[in-house]
């Protein structure tokens, strides 16, 4: 058997995600590595230590502040190495953190205030309130503002081709005209109202000790309310709402409802891609070329629409994964069982992929070229929609049966075109106008509102 230890590159990485796609998504590094949980820990550390000495349970000096502020706002990779090598002696990932920053202290000449870092809690009031904290950073700057653009790229297109009007299908066969902008609305609204739906979902964290209750802080300080410290400390300082009833973790409801969200918002967009996809392969839509791209490696002639395919399969993997969190997290034995910190290592992975997905998706939007004729052509070629503007009208005048009368002329029919809908209103006995108000409507003005 061969084998061949390797440097990791991208040409190495086993998940493409830090292999092929990295220069696409590196910077989610920053709130997805181990790097970044390492930095969101010391940040909640650093503030939970700071916030201690707001309340007066000690005397902290302005440099000594300033110092640990600069420790969490200048965390490098360096100093994520040193964390690294002192978890190999700990086996212990957050006690790591906590050394860390005792070892600051002391730097500072404040190791008389070392022990008051980490003061009473356990390592998931750090990891249920840094993982949230980085969530909501990445969801807030990189994942919101992508679905954003991407719904106004979108928009543009509705805008653009608000007049064109265009042949649907319902069960893939030719039906009442619509206009291609009109189309693209619907996308617009459907992203529209599922980003406010998002909006309404709270970042929340756990904050409250070893099972929940405060037991170490209530023994040390019986007296103190540290159900509002924790609170304040939570929303004031960090941006996130307190669950006030936990285990020794967070229940993770709200971040499976995230997870749901977003499952929804991807499925929005797979629905998107496949109706381009299908527009394409109808040549409703060209696609701009790029001098040197390769459609396929045996038919010179061939476009592809590549991006629209890459996001529907980087959107699909997503979801398998989104799937699992939201339905993993939020189950935990008894007060705690360890499930949960492997599988939350993994919420940047479905951002990614979503993130991809999108960037193709837009890509795929910027080249493609309308085919108007096409459309116009596949109007012209089925005149027989507008049969159902002909009977409304007629159903208007009360005339008899003629639901019927336009099924007899047309269902199943392939060779009813503008002449066979004109010989047949011609046949009608209704009145001259009635007969001009229904030889106007063609499949380019039976487009509706």
């Amino acid at each position: 058997m061969y084998s061949n230890i390797m440097d990791l590159n991208q040409l190495t990485a086993i998940s493409p995600i830090d292999g092929r796609y990295r220069k696409q998504i590196q910077h989610l590094d920053e709130y997805y590595s181990e790097y970044a949980l390492m930095k969101y820990r010391v940040i909640v550390e650093v503030e939970y230590f700071l916030f201690l000495a707001e309340k007066k349970f000690f005397k902290l000096d302005a440099k000594t502040k300033q110092q640990l502020q600069k420790l969490a706002d200048e965390f490098s990779l360096s100093d994520a190495e040193g964390i690294k090598k002192t978890e190999t002696i700990t086996n212990h990932d957050v006690k790591a953190v906590e050394y860390f920053i005792k070892h600051a202290l002391d730097k500072c000449h404040a190791g008389h205030l070392k022990e008051w870092v980490h003061f009473g809690l356990t390592s998931q009031d750090i990891n249920n309130t840094a993982i949230p904290l980085l969530w909501k950073n990445s969801i807030e700057l990189e994942y919101l503002p992508a679905v954003i653009n991407l719904q106004h790229a979108i928009g543009k297109m509705a805008v653009d081709w608000k007049d064109i009007p265009m042949l649907a299908r319902t069960h893939g066969q030719p039906a009442s005209p619509t206009r291609l902008g009109k189309e693209m609305m619907v996308y617009v609204e459907r992203l529209e109202n599922q980003i406010q739906l998002f909006s309404y979902i709270p970042f929340t964290a756990k904050f409250g000790g070893a099972t929940g209750n405060f037991n170490a802080h209530h023994v040390a300080y019986p007296k103190y309310n540290w159900v509002k410290f924790a609170n304040d400390f939570t929303e004031e300082k960090l941006g996130l709402q307190r669950q006030q009833y936990t285990t020794q973790i967070e229940h993770y409801d709200t971040l499976a409802a995230h997870f749901d969200a977003i499952k929804r918002i991807n499925n929005i967009i797979i629905d998107l891609c496949r109706d381009i996809w299908t527009y394409i392969s109808m040549d409703y839509f060209k696609q701009k070329t790029k001098k040197g791209e390769i459609g396929s490696s045996a038919m010179p002639h061939k476009v592809n629409p590549i991006d629209f395919e890459n996001a529907e399969g980087n959107l699909g993997l997503a979801n398998a994964i989104l799937e699992h969190l939201a339905a993993k997290l939020p189950v935990s034995r008894l007060q705690r069982d360890l499930t949960d910190s492997t599988v939350l290592r993994n919420i940047g992975v479905p951002i990614a992929h979503t993130l991809l997905a999108i960037k193709s998706a837009e890509k795929g939007i910027s080249k493609l070229v309308l085919n108007e004729a096409r459309l116009k052509a596949d109007l012209d070629n089925n005149w027989a929609v507008v049969a159902e503007a002909i009977q409304t009208i007629l159903r208007r005048e009360n005339y008899p049966a003629p639901y019927e009368a336009l099924k007899e002329l047309t269902r199943g029919k392939h060779a009813i075109d503008k002449n066979a809908i004109h010989r047949f209103i011609s046949s009608l006995k209704v009145s001259a106008s009635i007969k001009k108000e229904l030889k106007a409507i063609t499949p380019f003005n039976y487009t509706g509102i």
